[in-house]
């Protein structure tokens, strides 16, 4: 993977936390604006995609929309990348094969379960990278708020969920049961991304590596707990 380069380096130190200017941190934030880059592209990717199956030409435009919004949350991490001075190519590669895995495991069976999945995976993704950034330097916690300011994929997938429930009540217990398998599959595969990769230990928690584990799976319960909440407003259980 590309290095920082000896200005951006330093740039990168100095607005870091104190104490994790360091060769190592540097990598860990290179890795961690890598997963999130090739999960905006291959979200751009899904959406568009599930967009041909709408019902109707409104969801269609509307995925659309959405579609096009993770392309420039892609675009945004990818400039950032470029700031520091690192090829978003080579910031995505390690991620590439994991992130495809896990979409090929939870391939939507129809446009209603591409609904859920994109709701369920948008926001735990959100959560993900929020808890990270109260960790990070102002520039990486700016870029994720703006990201997340212009994230409007929550709402309207809500409001279009809630509707086809409404219309159809048993909808419910399926996506509900698609819910927690999807939230199973995403916890799973981040912690296993920010494990084998060390970025969750190296930028989120200090100390030994029991505290380390302590913590990580403080934050994966905070997730839980999230997502049972989204659950709750759609009227159906997590």
């Amino acid at each position: 993977m590309t290095a920082l380069h000896p200005k951006s380096q330093a740039n990168a130190a100095s607005a870091t936390p104190s104490g994790t200017g360091t060769g190592a941190f540097n990598q860990f934030v290179i890795d961690l604006f890598g997963v999130m880059a090739y999960g905006e592209l291959s979200a751009f990717e899904r959406l568009s995609s599930d967009a041909r199956f709408s019902p109707t030409l409104q969801d269609r435009a509307a995925l659309g929309r959405l579609a096009v919004t993770e392309f420039e949350h892609f675009e945004m991490v990818s400039a950032h990348l470029a700031g520091l001075g690192v090829d978003v190519e080579e910031a995505m590669r390690p991620f590439q094969a994991s992130i495809d895995s896990f979409h090929e495991r939870t391939r939507p069976a129809d446009w209603y379960e591409s609904l859920m999945k994109a709701y369920v995976i948008d926001a735990i993704s959100g959560d993900f990278y929020t808890a990270l950034a109260e960790h990070l330097d102002d520039a990486t916690r700016e870029l994720i708020a703006r990201i997340q300011s212009t994230a409007e994929q929550g709402g309207l997938l809500q409001a279009r969920l809630k509707a086809a429930l409404s219309d159809d009540p048993r909808l419910a217990s399926r996506l509900a049961l698609w819910g927690r398998r999807l939230v199973g599959e995403a916890l799973t595969q981040a912690q296993r991304v920010g494990i084998e990769r060390e970025f969750l230990g190296g930028l989120l928690f200090e100390g030994n590596a029991a505290e380390q584990e302590r913590g990580t799976a403080q934050l994966f319960a905070q997730l839980t707990r999230n997502h049972s909440r989204r659950m709750s407003s759609l009227g159906l259980t997590a």
